[in-house]
């Protein structure tokens, strides 16, 4: 059995799930969303960030994680700071020690609903589906689960080549 952290990174709001994976079998264990106050400066956001992912992995002790890549959109302000909380997201586990590994919106959205264009109602009925117990307080954690299970279905897929 492994235990997969799925994280989609936000300055604002950021979503964590956790799943167990054992062959086939996915298993729901916590989903929530980490959100910084947007009165704060922006290290002081990122090192909230990072303080809460870090008792996440303490508390939790997932195996591997994996982030959703950052989609660049028109304002680029935003763009930069989402991609601050990204770097944060990609970084905490990786100190921890813990393999981190990213897949693009699309990709996330087709291993769970099965097209790249799937709307955020339909990735969220679907992780609602695989995974019964999922709370899924906000869209960031059902995003965040969504992640984690195109992990669990990715890694699956490279062990059967031998690639992991």
């Amino acid at each position: 059995m492994v235990r997969l952290l799925g994280i989609d990174p936000g300055l604002r709001f950021t979503g964590w799930g956790l799943i167990d994976v054992d062959g086939n079998r996915l298993r729901h264990i916590a989903d929530g969303v980490i959100a910084t106050n947007s009165d704060h400066s922006v290290p002081d956001r990122l090192k909230m960030l990072h303080d809460a992912l870090m008792a996440l992995l303490v508390l939790h002790q997932p195996n591997e994680a994996a982030v959703e890549e950052t989609y660049v959109n028109r304002n680029g302000a935003a763009t930069l700071k989402l991609g601050y909380a990204r770097g944060v997201a990609l970084l905490t586990p990786a100190l921890a020690g813990i393999k981190v590994t990213e897949y693009a919106a699309k990709t996330v959205k087709m291993a769970v609903v099965g097209t790249g264009g799937a709307e955020k109602e339909q990735v969220a009925m679907m992780v609602h589906r695989l995974l019964p117990g999922a709370t899924l307080c906000r869209s960031d954690a059902s995003d965040a689960l969504a992640v984690a299970i195109c992990h669990a279905h990715h890694r699956s897929s490279r062990l059967a080549w031998g690639a992991v």
